[in-house]
């Protein structure tokens, strides 16, 4: 879907903004979990592997870049998922804010959500919105962490990703959503 990647000396260059050597690692690491994950549902009955990629989640304060995978259970509420995450814009409201322009490294799985609540922008169209974890939509709540703060999290938020559009009101797919920051597209591949 993006095809303006280009890889440089250590560093990924996508869509103007150069991405650190780590959060390479980590949307790798989140696919990798993706590739395994897929035997592994077999055994464990039920478990869905997502990966992907949303290069401008935006609409509500600020905007963020964010990546991963990894494997969660509707069902049992098992969640495993992880991955990369930079604010491209300061973030000044909701859970993120105060993380700047230029910080994040990674996010991760704090828990899975049956369902959240969400807009894609303060003057969504439809207004509150809802939505579920099912195999192709996955709510969960996630950490996200800046460089500086090692492994304590600097933020904690509401996350979805889905396989369909969960704003048909509002213009484009949006398909990724982070609390406070916004909607927007995202690349995802589920495997059940």
């Amino acid at each position: 879907m993006h095809n303006n990647r280009q890889i440089h000396r250590g560093s990924v260059t996508h869509a103007g903004r150069r991405w650190s050597t780590l959060s390479a690692i980590a949307a790798v690491a989140g696919l990798a979990v993706v590739l395994v994950s897929s035997p592994v549902s077999a055994a464990r009955g039920g478990n869905t592997g997502v990966g992907f990629t949303a290069p401008d989640i935006s609409g509500g304060s600020g905007a963020v870049f964010l990546t991963g995978g990894g494997a969660f259970n509707a069902t049992s509420g098992f969640g495993h998922l992880g991955g990369g995450f930079e604010c491209t814009s300061t973030v000044s409201a909701g859970p993120l804010a105060g993380c700047m322009a230029g910080q994040g490294v990674r996010w991760d799985t704090d828990s899975l959500l049956r369902s959240t609540p969400f807009k894609c922008t303060a003057s969504d169209p439809a207004g509150l919105k809802t939505a579920a974890t099912t195999t192709d939509t996955v709510a969960l709540r996630a950490d996200f962490y800046r460089a500086g703060d090692g492994n304590n999290e600097s933020f904690t938020a509401n996350m979805i990703v889905s396989d369909t559009d969960i704003a048909p009101d509002v213009p484009g797919v949006q398909n990724a959503w982070v609390q406070g920051v916004g909607c927007g597209s995202a690349d995802v591949h589920f495997s059940h």
